[in-house]
């Protein structure tokens, strides 16, 4: 979802025109240039299907060493890139600190879910101390600051979060140990942890997974924009198309700070497969909300440069991290992980169904446990959210955000539909009109893999006095059992008449995909 999406934001942000009450009379020769060169990022990302020179040149964690500033990294629990946090935290050697709300992809002074934090002064706090030399105690504080987030009712949107700011003098933490709970049928074993695999028995009963293309329709968006609805909903629907493992309900409550990990002994009757685990909190009423989940494709078990297949009804041991996230579980309470062959579409499709085998005798849950610090409670407070005064706008239409979901009993296809309008508004500071619009669909059929389809369009449109540009794109992801099929649309239009248009069609080997 967030490859096709990501790849659609910056093919209509790659082909707008400069202003030209900026660039003056060149800002249509530079459009048109803009236009035939910027490039289809769906293209490159869909090729280099396997982590290659592309993406390790860009990668932060081959190049550790290299940095040699002070570091304050940042991020959200609902973003998508909050893992680096912990992972710079772990891996630098300069001066640093990070810090974890619970917010989404927005800055922190403007943070949702809430609460929303003085990010601007925080910031001013750190330059102050590294670049004008004021001792203004930042570095006296954790090396890491996150937002430990409480139980709640699962919900795609929550204007705050509940829980409490902890604090680590360093990561990894000695406060926080790696429990291991082993696995029975259906059932979490925390009463006792354990520190070793089982010793393997290879006429051990095993479980069948198998699950329907719906696994994931209430997955939420892999990198929250805080354009909600888009964080995940209530897991019961997808737990009815999962294998679950549940706990007995907590004697006492339960904290974990860092990225628990899932441990499966597995077999699968086809070469490609993949696996979605979930780590939910569920309250005594069964409502189920989504703590953290992970994503592995099976040819990868080994290797994201050098995947191999699998060879069919052989037993393997994989190792699934989950995403990093700090969470109480209350008493009462029961964890649940639940695992899933599809997750559509957060994850693209394996080429056909496969039936995974899991032996839960030979699995187990880690989870980073942490002990509650008296430092918590001493945690200086952060100021109260500043931010310069907006821009002066007139709207005329308002935006629109919300996700749908079509199911079509008769055909069998189900459809999940973002839309992501930020409404038609004039800038009254220089008397620009704009509008701007995006639209998702991701479509399956029934239960045929290659039926997956994702769909993208985009509107932008500037208009002042005599300079009227619209640009429209379209992209279009689909695949059959051997290959992904890209196909492409732009088209621009000044005074309502169509100036460019431009088409691509690619056709990419599938790569253990």
């Amino acid at each position: 979802g967030d490859n096709l999406s990501e790849a659609t934001v910056m093919f209509a942000f790659n082909t707008l025109p400069p202003d030209p009450m900026i660039v003056g009379n060149r800002w249509r020769d530079m459009w048109f240039d803009r236009m035939e060169n910027s490039g289809l990022w769906l293209e490159q990302w869909v090729e280099n299907q396997r982590r290659n020179d592309y993406w390790s040149t860009s990668s932060v964690c081959e190049y550790y060493s290299a940095i040699e500033c002070p570091v304050y990294a940042i991020g959200g629990w609902a973003d998508g890139f909050t893992n680096t946090v912990l992972r710079l935290m772990q891996h630098l050697e300069v001066p640093r600190k990070g810090l974890i709300g619970p917010w989404g992809h927005k800055y922190p002074h403007q943070g949702l879910p809430g609460p929303a934090i003085g990010f601007l002064q925080e910031a001013l706090r750190w330059w102050d101390y590294w670049l004008k030399g004021k001792d203004n105690g930042i570095m006296d504080e954790p090396m890491l600051r996150a937002w430990e987030q409480d139980s709640i009712p699962p919900d795609t949107s929550y204007a705050e979060r509940p829980g409490r700011w902890i604090g680590e003098s360093g990561w990894p933490s000695d406060n926080i140990s790696m429990r291991r709970y082993g696995l029975g049928p259906y059932t979490i074993a925390m009463g006792e942890g354990h520190g070793g695999p089982h010793q393997r028995d290879e006429h051990e009963s095993s479980l069948a997974l198998q699950s329907p293309l719906s696994v994931g329709l209430f997955a939420g968006k892999w990198c929250s924009y805080a354009a909600t609805p888009d964080l995940p909903g209530d897991q019961r629907e997808e737990d009815g198309g999962s294998l679950i493992f549940s706990s007995r309900q907590l004697a006492e409550p339960l904290d974990i700070f860092g990225m628990p990990v899932v441990e499966l002994e597995l077999s699968s009757d086809k070469p490609q497969a993949m696996l979605a685990v979930r780590l939910s909190d569920v309250a005594p009423d069964g409502k189920s909300t989504r703590v953290t989940y992970g994503l592995l494709n099976l040819s990868h078990r080994d290797s994201d440069a050098n995947p191999e297949p699998l060879v069919p009804h052989r037993r393997y041991r994989v190792r699934i991290p989950m995403n990093g996230i700090a969470q109480r579980f209350p008493a009462g309470h029961q964890l649940r992980l639940s695992v899933s062959t599809s997750y559509w579409p957060l994850a693209w499709l394996p080429p056909e169904p496969a039936q995974v085998e899991i032996y839960p005798s030979s699995c187990a849950l880690v989870l980073p446990e942490r002990k509650p610090g008296e430092e918590d409670a001493h945690l200086p407070e952060f100021d109260e959210p500043e931010e310069a005064p907006p821009l002066e706008i007139h709207t005329f239409e308002a935006s629109d955000h919300n996700w749908l979901l079509h199911r079509d009993l008769a055909t069998k296809e189900s459809t999940l539909e973002v839309i992501n309008d930020q409404g038609h508004f004039r800038i009254e500071d220089i008397g620009t009109e704009i509008r701007r619009s995006t639209r998702e669909w991701y479509t399956t059929l029934h239960d045929d893999f290659t039926s997956a389809r994702g769909e993208t369009y985009t509107e932008r449109s500037f208009k002042r006095d005599d300079w009227n540009v619209e640009i429209y794109t379209r992209s279009i992801l689909s695949c059959d059992e051997s290959n992904f099929f890209i196909h492409a649309q732009l088209d621009a239009y000044e005074d309502d008449y169509r100036v460019f248009s431009k088409n691509w069609e690619k056709v990419i080997p599938r790569d253990h995909m």
